[in-house]
């Protein structure tokens, strides 16, 4: 989870001195960590920690559930979506970099999908689709207090109640990067066991 955190911190320290978003200062601890609110640098710790939980859980429970060229194909087809709504919206840039990032990353993993075999696309699907749940309770309850606003200039303006669309991309990356870790550390850990 920690190169998956300092990209995503980077990201959003980035953004929020851009004022692609910034965060309400009556709703927040006001302690910061690298120019975010410390309540911001957790959560990129303590929701992919819940969302591997889940992915654990689904492959466990559902050990049937395996890869295959439907689930594969599906999220290729979200890469290349998401990859030109990027480069067709490139001056909004929560827009842009969000489809571009997910695009590319997309991209990388099926370049390397021989070698990422462990990646289990069916899990991670079903995973993703029970993670939004209570993303957009929780998502939606911050945006609609708020404690973070985001710049509609800078996104489709297009929401999901009041959150952006373009979230559930981003949380798409976020995940799918830590799980990607996940599954190889948990191989690598597997294979100096045996």
């Amino acid at each position: 989870m920690i190169f998956p955190a300092i990209f995503y911190c980077v990201w959003d320290s980035v953004f929020a001195k851009m004022g692609i978003w910034y965060f309400n200062s009556k709703k927040i601890t006001g302690l910061f960590l690298f120019n975010l609110p410390l309540e911001e640098v957790l959560f990129f710790f303590v929701i992919p920690y819940c969302c591997v939980f889940i992915y654990a859980c689904v492959r466990s429970y559902l050990p049937k559930l395996q890869s295959n060229k439907t689930t594969d194909g599906i999220i290729f087809i979200i890469g290349i979506l998401a990859f030109f709504v990027g480069l067709l919206n490139y001056k909004l840039w929560y827009t842009a970099t969000t489809g571009i990032f997910l695009g590319v990353f997309i991209g990388l993993f099926y370049i390397f999908r021989k070698r990422i075999t462990y990646f289990n696309s069916n899990a991670f699907l079903v995973s993703y689709i029970i993670i939004q749940i209570p993303f957009l309770i929780v998502n939606g309850f911050l945006t609609s207090i708020p404690v973070i606003t985001y710049n509609d200039a800078e996104n489709l303006a297009t929401r999901i109640y009041t959150i952006p669309v373009e979230d559930t991309f981003y949380g798409m990356l976020h995940i799918m990067m830590v799980i990607v870790g996940y599954e190889k550390f948990s191989l690598a850990s597997e294979d100096s066991a045996v």
